[in-house]
């Protein structure tokens, strides 16, 4: 029997475990798939915006794979740590394949990026979406007026959402009651997504885009003049050949560019050719605002700077401008690209794949591609699995690895314990006349998953 660990339970570790278990060239996989987190689902639970169901529904097909016989969760263990190192959890299985997505964010580079009020976009979703680790963070809403969100994609598009939507929208939602207070009390009147690029070049998809439209008290605005500045804006034979995605999103955008203010009470600006050079701050070491650099096209696909500057106040600065992956302790690290070395799948090691060591997902080809792309992505890595099968199950194992995991000291949640956590936040939500509510933190998720009995 062909023994795997899978390390992460997002959708490319769930989607690895399925591809395990699911093919008949070696029968009999068994599969424990971990996860540092007591939850399931990775972004799919943590990533993904609280106010999109629909996306958050593919819960339902992942919990599906998760509560297959042969398959079995085992989380609150982290990888790579005094309690279980890489070279240990090799001992355990015949095959590893980690499936530990990028959660680091870009840094903008720029002076000022240290003032208080200067956050990632990463750890804003990770706070409203009830990550543990990001329990404790504050973003000191209820003094901000203004915001700046820096980047041009989705979740550039999904912050600038979360900021202008009112409490009312946001209630029925898994959000966490702190997350969702702090929300309540914000003074958010104006926030603006600032773009170094040109519309053309959003990386947006326009359903996320035209969401911003439908938001209630809100108003929309694009500066024609900036988008003027697009070399296909005005050119419809240029506008025609362009990715059926960008040719939407510019028609959205100019809708918005043409249309007359409503008076809503909040305001969303879509600024597009403006280059962040500096955050502004106070004597107190605050943000007070961000100076940014014109940008013209450059002819080549890029962008030039003109030399003229523009101020923009903000008391609250998101970036949003890309992942990266983070090394794990005990796997090589390409520090350039923030992937581990691979081929198709495999653990490169010293110019050699590293029999019984896989990767997928982000962590093997970069923050690239939507949910959907990691199921190719994964089927890769397990067929070069499959095809080293011969030689991993010569090495014999000990006994059940879940014994091993408990002697070193790890107090893993099984599936009962996340069943338990889901009833948990269900009961929750109801003693505060809400849906299902995310527990936020770590002591919260534990208490309810009870690792001792699960």
């Amino acid at each position: 029997m062909l023994r795997v660990a899978v390390v992460g339970s997002g959708p490319s570790g769930v989607y690895a475990a399925q591809t395990l278990v699911q093919q008949r060239e070696v029968p009999g996989v068994r599969v424990d798939v971990l996860d540092r987190l007591p939850a399931p689902y990775g972004l799919v639970r943590y990533g993904v915006a609280p106010d999109h169901e629909k996306i958050k529904s593919l819960q339902g097909s992942l919990r599906t794979v998760l509560e297959d016989e042969r398959i079995r969760f085992l989380g609150n263990v982290e990888v790579g740590g005094n309690a279980l190192p890489t070279e240990r959890l090799l001992e355990l299985y015949h095959a590893v394949v980690y499936c530990v997505g990028a959660a680091r964010d870009r840094m903008l580079g720029i002076p000022g990026e240290e003032l208080t009020g200067v956050h990632s976009a990463t750890a804003f979703v990770s706070w409203y979406s009830g990550h543990p680790d990001a329990a404790a963070q504050t973003f000191g809403l209820p003094g901000v007026d203004t915001a700046v969100v820096v980047g041009a994609g989705n979740v550039a598009v999904d912050v600038t959402r979360i900021l202008a939507r009112g409490t009312a929208e946001l209630t029925p939602t898994d959000m966490p009651q702190p997350a969702l207070g702090a929300l309540a009390e914000s003074r958010v009147r104006t926030v603006s997504m600032v773009a170094r690029r040109g519309p053309s070049q959003g990386r947006f998809t326009t359903k996320e885009l035209r969401e911003l439209g439908t938001l209630p008290e809100v108003d929309v605005r694009a500066d024609p003049a900036e988008l003027a500045l697009d070399p296909v804006y005005g050119d419809p034979a240029a506008a025609a050949a362009l990715p059926a995605v960008a040719r939407r999103n510019l028609e959205v955008l100019r809708g918005w560019a043409q249309a007359d203010p409503a008076g809503r009470p909040r305001r969303v600006a879509l600024r597009f050719y403006l280059r962040p050079v500096e955050v502004l701050g106070g004597p107190d070491g605050r943000v007070t605002g961000m100076r940014f650099e014109r940008t013209a096209p450059d002819g080549r696909g890029g962008v030039t700077g003109t030399g003229v500057y523009e101020d923009v106040e903000a008391q609250l600065v998101l970036r949003s401008v890309g992942y990266r992956g983070v090394p794990l302790a005990g796997l090589p690290f390409d520090p350039a690209k923030g992937t581990v070395p691979h081929a198709a799948g495999r653990v490169v090691r010293a110019g050699r794949a590293s029999l019984g060591e896989y990767v997928a997902g982000w962590i093997k080809r970069g923050p690239t591609g939507v949910i959907g792309t990691n199921r190719p992505c994964a089927k890769e890595t397990v067929s070069s699995l499959l095809q080293d099968a011969g030689a991993l199950v010569r090495r014999d194992l000990p006994d059940d690895p879940l014994n091993a995991l408990r002697a070193a000291g790890l107090r893993p949640v099984r599936w009962p314990g996340w069943l338990a956590i889901e009833a948990a936040e269900a009961a929750l939500g109801r003693s505060l006349g809400r849906r299902s509510v995310k527990i936020p933190d770590w002591a919260g998720l534990l208490a309810a998953a009870d690792p001792d009995r699960s």
